[in-house]
């Protein structure tokens, strides 16, 4: 019961009941991913997908990113695709939560910033 209120009145839990209508309508599934998001393309060519728990567009895997954004036409369904030795592995977005990264002389990381090397001379009026 928890999970049809969620999904009825809001966007970020999966897919909104306009959104399931209108795959159902439009929607050719293309492909799963290894997180279980699944896309989805149109015969007018538009291209989307459906969120498997939290809609967060960084979860969306580098060879999916890639056909996302029209930088192939063939789906990593179709490829035998593998991740390059230096892709990293999906790590979730955790500004504004206690493991964001805080870089050293930020106001919330009290740690000395390291000095500045080279020819770089800070401005002072």
């Amino acid at each position: 019961m928890k999970n049809l209120i969620l999904q009825f009145f809001t966007w970020w839990n999966g897919s909104t009941w306009g959104t399931r209508f209108h795959t159902w309508r439009f929607g050719t599934r293309v492909g799963e991913d290894a997180v279980g998001n699944v896309y989805y393309e149109s015969k007018a060519g538009r291209r989307w997908v459906q969120y498997a728990g939290v809609a967060e567009a960084s979860a969306i895997p580098p060879g999916w990113h890639g056909w996302m954004h029209y930088r192939t036409d063939t789906p990593p369904s179709e490829l035998d695709y593998k991740p390059r030795k230096w892709e990293k592995p999906h790590k979730p977005n955790l500004t504004g939560q206690a493991g964001a990264y805080y870089p050293k002389g930020s106001m919330v990381n009290p740690a000395d910033r390291p000095r500045v090397s080279g020819d770089y001379e800070a401005w002072t009026p």
